[in-house]
Parts: C-alpha cells; sequence; structure tokens
C-alpha cells in the first residue's frame, strides 16, 4: 500500500478516538505514507534538521504547554517552520486549547486539525494499531477460511473441488465462516498472517447449484468473524492411488504467504471422505502440537523401542544358546 488518505483515517478512527475536525476539511485528501506517529517538540524549538515530516504529528500536554509559554509572535514563528513541510495532518489531545495562530497557519497550508479528549498515549496506541494493520503487506488467495476450534485453517485448491462445501459443513457444526473464495491476507509486525475477506461480501457464500447465500442469516451472527490468525493451509487435491502419500505424519510441509511459514497439508478428496470431521481432527491436533504432543512422533518412538527391544532379545536368546 502506497498510503491512504487523511479522510479515510478520519472516518475509520473518528469514533474509536473521539476526533474532531477544528478548521477546513481541505487537508482531507492528503495522503498519509508512514505508519508511525511523531510528536514535533524538537521542531517547534527550531530543529528541523531530523524532523519527520511524513508523519501524523501529535501535539500533547508537552507541546501545548510550550507553545503556551511563548508569545503570540514567537507562537507564530515556532509553528510556522512547522507548517513549510508537507505534513498529513495533526492530532491535538488531552482536550487542550488549540492555539489560533495553529489554525490560521493550517487553514492556511491546507492541513487537518484534529483534537480527541483522549490522552496521547493511548490516542496513539489506538492509531498506531489502526496504521499497522492499514500498511500491512498485503495480499489475496483463491480459498476458504474458517475458524475450526479457534484454529484459522485456510482451504485451498482447483475451482469446483468442494471448498465452499467443506466451509458450509463446518458452519453448520458450529464452527465460523472468515471468507469464501477470495481471502485477503496481510503480515502483522510480528509475523502473523491475518485473514479476511472482502468487507461487503464477509457473510456471503457462493453454493454450485444453489447460488448465493447469507451465512449470518441463515445459522446466526455466531456463524461468522470478521478476521482470523490463519494457522494452517489445507490444499484439497484429487485422490490418485498412483501417487504415494505419507500415512504416518512424520513427513511435514510447509508453504509461505508473504515471508510467514504456515503448515502445509495436502489433503487427497474422493465421493464418500469426511473432510468435515478431517478438517476438525486437524484442528485439535495443532491444539496439541501447541501443548507439545505429537502422535506421529510418539508412534515412531513405540515403534522404535519396540524394534529395540525385539533387537536386544534377539541378542540374549543368542547368546544363551
Amino acid at each position: 500500500m502506497d498510503g491512504i488518505t487523511v479522510e479515510t483515517f478520519f472516518r475509520e478512527n473518528q469514533g474509536e478516538c473521539s476526533l474532531l475536525l477544528l478548521n477546513s476539511d481541505a487537508g482531507l485528501k492528503r495522503d498519509i505514507t508512514q505508519r508511525n506517529l511523531h510528536r514535533p517538540g524538537l521542531a517547534l524549538a527550531g530543529f528541523v534538521e531530523l524532523f519527520t515530516y511524513d508523519r501524523i504529528q501529535v501535539l500533547g500536554n508537552t507541546e501545548i504547554r510550550y507553545l503556551e509559554s511563548l508569545e503570540s509572535s514567537q507562537r507564530y514563528e515556532s509553528l510556522e517552520k512547522l507548517f513549510k513541510f508537507p505534513i498529513p495532518c495533526l492530532i491535538v489531545t488531552s482536550d487542550n486549547q488549540v492555539p489560533p495562530e495553529l489554525l490560521r497557519l493550517a487553514d492556511t497550508s491546507g492541513v487537518c486539525i484534529f483534537a480527541t479528549p483522549m490522552e496521547t498515549t493511548g490516542m496513539s496506541q489506538r492509531v498506531a494499531a489502526w496504521l499497522a494493520g492499514r500498511f500491512a503487506p498485503t495480499t489475496s488467495m483463491h480459498g476458504t477460511l474458517v475458524d475450526v476450534y479457534g484454529t484459522g485453517l485456510l482451504l485451498t485448491g482447483k475451482s469446483s473441488i468442494g471448498k465452499s462445501e467443506i466451509a458450509l459443513d463446518l458452519v453448520e457444526r458450529g464452527h465460523r465462516l472468515v471468507a469464501d473464495d477470495l481471502v485477503i491476507l496481510r503480515r502483522t509486525g510480528d509475523n502473523v498472517l491475518i485473514g479476511s475477506s472482502k468487507e461487503m461480501f464477509h457473510q456471503f457464500m457462493e453454493i454450485r447449484g444453489v447460488g448465493f447465500i447469507d451465512v449470518r442469516q441463515l445459522f446466526g451472527i455466531r456463524a461468522i468473524r470478521l478476521q482470523k490468525r490463519v494457522e494452517v493451509q489445507i490444499k484439497l487435491v484429487e485422490w490418485d492411488e498412483r501417487q504415494h502419500r505419507d500415512r504416518t505424519g512424520l513427513d511435514r510441509h510447509s508453504t509461505s504467504v508473504l515471508d510467514v511459514e504456515l503448515p502445509l497439508i495436502e489433503l487427497p478428496v474422493f465421493p464418500g471422505k469426511n473432510i468435515t470431521v478431517i478438517c476438525e481432527t486437524i484442528a485439535l491436533n495443532l491444539h496439541l502440537n501447541v501443548y507439545g504432543y505429537d502422535a506421529a512422533q510418539q508412534v515412531d518412538e513405540i515403534l522404535r523401542k519396540s524394534l529395540e527391544n525385539k533387537r536386544i532379545s534377539r541378542y540374549l536368546n543368542n547368546d544363551t544358546e
């Protein structure tokens, strides 16, 4: 993402951060191109060599008290240094009184001034989280994302292989749909992959032979969620008896999406196979893995011990003969 407009920022954070536009809306079309915030204390004092002007500027108690300590002419001169740069917008926190010089210069420069009763720290945390989400690396993938027992299962595979039908069956069993057909994926700062759907389609599914259905209306609000962490990709493939597949679970595979490694399970499908229950089992098995239990390794260990015991038994029997 190259940038977002100040108008988008205001619209999506107005309620959450109690933002109020104090001057002309001419600056709403400006772009925000950086995900970080900045407090321009040094710039107000005259040091602008390292001024990161391309970020949202925040004036808290410290900056406002400094401005109030100046004479009107000095205050104007101090703020004028700020508005020589193309800053996106400016937020005054903690219900601080906004200097009239600030409003005049902002209107002249076409910069929006927002006020909020929130304290600087709380407001900054909320805005920073929103910016991190909007500027996160993003891609899309053809597939279906379902929350199964709290685990995000990303179902992929060729068109018409049955992804939506499996997801519908999972929803009917009490699990939750996140996205169908097109999954929007973004990587957060802590290297987590979050999946969601296009906002206008998040509650709809297309079932071949039936058409579009509204999952929320059919199954209730519990049947959908807006986003979910993706924890495993299940690739549905057509059954081919000539193709050898690992049956123990020891041969692990992974895939990379936006440089985030995901476990990859290739699941052969054929008529009559209960893929829904298998998906639930995959989710529960991942929960066990988190707690350090791996059934495949347990079976492997049992077999190894059994073979070792047989070898020792043969050795002892031969030794006594």
